[in-house]
This record gives C-alpha cells, sequence and structure tokens, in this order.
C-alpha cells in the first residue's frame, strides 16, 4: 500500500526506519519541528536545528526514494521563555522559501501557561503574515481538552487564518469533535502507550467518519513506531474497511491537506 506519513521527527531515527517505511510504501514524510529532548539555550541552536530538517535530513531521505517535507516554530515544551521564542519566530521567515517548507509547526500548547498561548499567539501570527499551513500539537493527557479549547479560542480570534488551513494534531475521542466542528483538520497519534491506539483510532474514524482525518505515528526519541500508520491500516482491513477508505485516510486526505502548500509535491512514479 502507499500512504503519506504526515508527522514524523526522523531527526530522532535511525536510517533503518527509512528503509522500512519505503518497503511499507511511504512517499512522504512530513516532519514538524519539535523538542529535542533537552531545553535549548540559543537561538543559534534552532537555527542548526532548521537548516537539519530543510538541508540534511532531506537527503537522508531521498536514498529511499521517500520525499521528506518539514514544519518550522519553537515547540511548546520550549515556549515559556517568551524572550527566546521571539528571537526563534524571527528566524523562521529566512527559512520559508526552502523548497520542503511547509508551513509552521508544531505550534500548540504543553502546560496551557500565560507564556505559552503567548507564544502560541506570535506563531499564528507568523503564519498569517506569510501565508502559511499551520500545524497544531495539544497537550498531553488530562491538559488535553482544556489545551485544545483554547488552542481553537486562539485560532478563531485571528480573522486571517482559513480554518481548512489548519491541522490539529493528537486529538482524541473527547476532543476531535470540537476540532472538526470549527472547519480544521485532525490528525490521530498512533503510540504505543499514550495518544490513540490503532483500535481507538479506527473508532473514532468509525464514529466522525474520514473528511478531514489522517492518522499518524509521531515517532520520535521516545517510545514510538515509524509503521504505526500502515500497521493500523492493516487493522482498518481487518474491521472489514474497503481499500478506498483506508486508502483515503492514509493518502488522500494527507495528500488533499498538504497540496494546500505549493511545496508538497509527491516523488513521480
Amino acid at each position: 500500500m502507499k500512504y503519506i506519513e504526515p508527522h514524523a521527527h526522523m531527526v530522532s531515527r535511525v536510517t533503518d526506519d527509512y528503509q522500512r517505511m519505503a518497503l511499507a510504501g511511504c512517499e512522504a514524510i512530513c516532519e514538524p519541528a519539535f523538542w529535542a529532548g533537552f531545553d535549548r539555550s540559543s537561538p543559534a541552536g534552532f537555527h542548526d536545528y532548521f537548516c537539519q530538517l530543510t538541508e540534511h535530513e532531506p537527503k537522508r531521505a531521498a536514498k529511499f526514494g521517500i520525499a521528506h517535507f518539514c514544519w518550522l516554530c519553537i515547540n511548546p515544551k520550549e515556549s515559556e521563555d517568551v524572550n527566546l521564542a521571539g528571537d526563534v519566530i524571527a528566524l523562521i521567515p529566512q527559512f520559508l522559501d526552502r523548497p520542503n517548507v511547509l508551513g509552521i509547526g508544531e505550534i500548540g500548547l504543553n502546560k496551557n501557561s500565560r507564556n505559552e498561548v503567548k507564544v502560541l499567539e506570535m506563531h499564528v501570527d507568523l503564519a498569517a503574515r506569510f501565508d502559511q499551513l499551520i500545524l497544531v500539537h495539544t497537550p498531553h493527557l488530562e491538559d488535553k481538552l482544556k489545551g485544545t479549547r483554547l488552542i481553537l479560542d486562539v485560532l478563531k480570534s485571528d480573522r486571517r487564518i482559513k480554518p481548512e488551513r489548519v491541522i490539529v494534531d493528537h486529538v482524541e475521542e473527547h476532543t476531535v469533535k470540537a476540532v472538526l466542528d470549527r472547519g480544521h483538520w485532525a490528525g490521530m497519534t498512533l503510540y504505543p502507550e499514550t495518544k490513540c491506539t490503532p483500535a481507538r483510532a479506527i473508532d473514532i474514524l468509525e464514529n466522525f467518519g474520514n473528511e478531514q482525518l489522517w492518522m499518524n505515528s509521531a515517532c520520535d526519541w521516545g517510545v514510538s513506531d515509524p509503521l504505526a500508520v500502515p500497521k493500523t491500516a492493516l487493522e482498518m482491513k481487518r474491521r472489514g474497511h474497503r481499500a478506498a477508505a483506508i486508502e483515503q485516510l492514509i493518502f488522500r486526505n494527507p495528500k488533499k491537506f498538504l497540496s494546500q502548500s505549493p511545496n508538497f509535491k509527491l516523488p513521480a512514479a
């Protein structure tokens, strides 16, 4: 089967993962900027990271015939320092014309603090000024519902933002309806220990339909599985979903959303 992995942190994965994803049918990987497992101390560190995402990681993916795209931001886990965040955000415009950049992300909230909300607003303003797509990170576990509501209010308050150009990621049973009702896309993240299991993701799909939904692995340096999307596709098949419905969720839906960026181009057949 062919599929798109719309959220994976490949800088933290070994090259063998690229090979396995290619063998499973992955045609494109989209990599949002994220926390490195430690707080970076200066804008220079982020500058080098943005160079890694836009210059070096695409070359690693290309060795396996996979197109690599990225999103740029300062991740919510590092957004408590508003001054640092401002300096990092000021760097981003110089990277927006790189051919694999899709937009601003993954922005959002971690602990739902006032400073995180302020930095979220700064990112949303940046996306609006440069007409960029937005990928949003919603908080984990007990903070998810409150954080999702705060994020949706920030997005709604900026009239320049078109809902259909925003993907709100890591949705679960109690947040997906609010996201879809606002006209945004919703991403279901498949984690072995947190977020959605394959069974839960398919349950959400069966309850809310397959319009404006996608699945991703969000694989990083923690416990995660870069093959979570094709494995869940097989589970969908086992539960009686037809091939066309599976293809829509794992390939056509992400392609439709991501194609709103002129930079999103799949490899030639």
